[in-house]
């Protein structure tokens, strides 16, 4: 039987971005577009249902498509909202997809804590492993935020390094 020159089990296929020093030259984003624009929404605070104020766009890095090999970028579209009753200001809820202020999807934020968490790597190394399998760039220090956050990372003694029998201080 003839091997094509196709790729076959086994066979090392290097990462296309690797070595890529220019953003310019980094795979486009696959933009997906989300509503969340309401007329009226209940006011979180007091219940008092409030008309849109304005409207803005909110957009979050969520893992990648593999068959494509780009990020994904959800661009969600928001109503700002004025209570009446109240006077506060509100956005509509994205709470199903991300957690207030943050720029990455629950499916990010929850992938990179269990790489760290039940798999064992390091922050630096969990950072390289989403941009390379999901295509998208967490900085490590924000992995190490939502872990700590998460409570999940299984502490060692700092002077121990890691290392088994090495003790107290290393010594």
């Amino acid at each position: 039987m003839q091997r094509s020159a196709s790729s076959g089990p086994g066979e090392y296929l290097c990462d296309p971005t690797e070595g890529v020093s220019s953003a310019a030259d980094l795979p486009f984003a696959q933009v997906l577009d989300l509503s969340r624009d309401f007329e009226h929404s209940p006011c979180p605070r007091c219940g008092t249902s409030a008309p849109r104020l304005r409207r803005r766009v909110r957009e979050l890095h969520d893992l990648g498509d593999p068959m494509l090999g780009a990020p994904r970028r959800l661009r969600v579209l928001l109503s700002q909202h004025r209570c009446p009753g109240c006077g506060a200001c509100f956005s509509a809820d994205v709470a199903d997809l991300a957690p207030p202020r943050s720029r990455y999807t629950h499916r990010v934020s929850r992938l990179a804590v269990r790489l760290v968490a039940e798999d064992g790597l390091p922050y630096r190394p969990a950072s390289w492993h989403l941009w390379r399998d999901h295509r998208v760039f967490v900085p490590f220090a924000t992995i190490q935020n939502w872990v700590e956050a998460a409570g999940e990372k299984k502490l060692v003694g700092r002077g121990s390094r890691g290392l088994p029998g090495s003790g107290a201080g290393g010594f």
